[in-house]
């Protein structure tokens, strides 16, 4: 959490590193920082009386840590034809990519 809060980051870092969407973050900024500050209440000065003191409008919320990605194991393809034999490792992220390849050699 820590790290959110140094000064200079980007609210789009904020976002990605909380998994909040960057434009719903600008919008809660834009929002909060349109809002007028709470008004002190001017209390008559009866015996040394003071104003309340101000009180935040933005209420930071504690967010899990961010999980890191599951890897995901590799798509492992064998194929036989007569006499030749191949292996085929592809990486799970691109899985449609392989279904399209499949579709295509198997025609």
């Amino acid at each position: 959490m820590a790290a959110c809060m140094q000064p200079g980051i980007s609210m789009a870092a904020v976002a990605m590193a909380r998994g909040i969407n960057a434009n719903l973050l600008r919008r809660w900024v834009r929002e909060v920082e349109m809002k007028p500050a709470t008004q002190v209440i001017v209390a008559a000065a009866v015996d040394g009386a003071e104003a309340p003191a101000l009180e935040t409008l933005f209420v930071p919320v504690k967010l899990p840590e961010p999980v890191a990605p599951v890897q995901r194991a590799d798509i492992r393809i064998e194929l036989q034809r007569g006499g030749t034999a191949i292996t085929v490792t592809w990486p799970a992220s691109a899985a449609s990519d392989c279904a399209a390849w499949m579709r295509e050699l198997l025609r």
